[in-house]
């Protein structure tokens, strides 16, 4: 059984470490935008998410890097090559979860409702946010997959 496990963790190991990482980032990236809109107020939705986009693009460059991905040189050329892709892959999803949020929050009201889970008030915009953030870890893996972190040719 623990090698038939190990066998499926080897196997798999890159995305199981994305998806683990990939936690951590959404996290990061959700409190954050909580955190903001509590500062700020629901109104500034967009502003928010920017600033919940900036850590989620931190966090995951650091841990996509080491841990994902392996890429272990910090040779200034080539971490500033690999985080200038990093960023404009990731601006490309930000604009998917922006547009999202302007869609479904701004233009079609979605997001006029709440309900409390545990002692937790969740917010129409916070489950908005959640669902976009499932496409955009996806897009994301694929633009560092077989882009930004793409395994060199021997």
């Amino acid at each position: 059984m623990i090698e038939k496990l190990k066998s499926i963790y080897l196997k798999y190991k890159e995305f199981i470490l994305y998806a683990i990482c990939g936690v951590g980032t959404t996290l990061a990236n959700l409190f954050t935008f909580i955190i903001f809109t509590k500062l700020f107020g629901e109104e500034h939705f967009m502003i928010n998410n920017a600033f919940a986009w900036f850590v989620g693009v931190v966090v995951a460059f650091v841990t996509n890097k080491i841990y994902v991905f392996n890429s272990k040189s910090w040779e200034l050329k080539v971490a500033l090559k690999e985080f200038s892709e990093f960023v404009v892959a990731r601006l490309l999803s930000f604009g998917f979860e922006e547009g999202g949020m302007l869609l479904f929050v701004g233009v079609l009201k979605l997001a006029d409702f709440s309900f409390s889970i545990l002692f937790f008030e969740v917010s129409g915009q916070l489950v908005i946010k959640i669902l976009l953030s499932i496409v955009v870890v996806v897009l994301n893996y694929f633009f560092s997959k077989f882009i930004i972190f793409k395994k060199k040719k021997k």
